[in-house]
């Protein structure tokens, strides 16, 4: 119900725009949230949105989450990006506002975001 788009092989400076398509229900009242996971490594948050917008440190000034809800669509707008931002890119949707992956429901299957240094 989530499909992730997007990704590719980026130099470190570049950008890259990922999309989060959402099919078989609105996902239009739930938080929608970008993760990320780089080999050896957990899961972890990169950013969420409902009507605000929350990002992690580690992301905050370089990445944008936005969304189109007429669209069905969340998308994450990667700027200056660093080797060290390499990971398999997931998006997300859930009822409740956090930053732990557990708490939320559906899942896209991801999409590898690779930085060159």
């Amino acid at each position: 119900q989530l499909q992730a788009s997007g990704g590719g092989l980026v130099q470190a400076g570049g950008s890259l725009r990922l999309s989060c398509a959402a099919s078989g229900r609105t996902f239009n009242n739930y938080y929608m949230g970008w993760f990320r996971q780089a080999p050896g490594k957990e899961r972890e948050f990169v950013a969420r949105a409902l009507v605000t917008q929350y990002y992690a440190d580690s992301v905050k000034g370089r990445f944008t989450i936005s969304r189109d809800n007429a669209k069905n669509t969340v998308y994450l707008q990667m700027n200056s990006l660093k080797p060290e931002d390499t990971a398999v890119y997931y998006c997300a949707a859930g009822w409740l506002q956090s930053t732990d992956a557990t708490k939320y429901t559906y899942w896209g299957q991801g999409t590898q975001v690779t930085v060159s240094s």
